[in-house]
């Protein structure tokens, strides 16, 4: 594309915006209508440094959209060989980096042993409230 049809689509489509921006101002206020211009702008300033050209080429060029190919080709053999070598390491390296995984939960210790585990330092009036649970059954 030229770049004059480029800057002459920018700058309706930036009048266009900035038309339905004072709307805005007008029914919702200043702010609503300064949102409305500041994204207006945009379209006019994308062509002005030159980033409506390259998106136009990008988007007619059989060239550059296999350059798109190649690099998502090459970002899925990245992770796909990221994921063959966590299997390899040991299956589930993000568990064995934690240094926790289903072998040490099940390791932890149930029932009465837990309560024994607890700090000695508690709250006498948390320690009355266990106590009062205990003897109803709930704890």
């Amino acid at each position: 594309m030229s770049d004059t049809v480029i800057y002459a689509i920018s700058l309706g489509v930036t009048a266009l915006g900035l038309l339905i921006s004072w709307g805005l101002y007008r029914r919702r206020g200043a702010a609503s209508g300064l949102r409305g211009a500041a994204w207006s702008l945009v379209p006019l300033a994308a062509a002005m440094t030159g980033v409506t050209g390259f998106l136009a080429d990008l988007a007619f060029s059989p060239a550059k959209w296999a350059g798109v190919a190649v690099a998502g080709l090459a970002v899925l053999l990245y992770l796909t060989s990221g994921a063959m070598l966590s299997r390899r390491a040991g299956g589930g390296g993000r568990a064995v980096e934690r240094g926790g995984g289903s072998a040490g939960a099940a390791a932890a210790p149930k029932g009465r042993a837990v309560e024994k585990a607890r700090p000695a330092e508690v709250d006498p009036e948390m320690a009355e409230i266990e106590q009062i649970l205990r003897n109803r059954g709930i704890q």
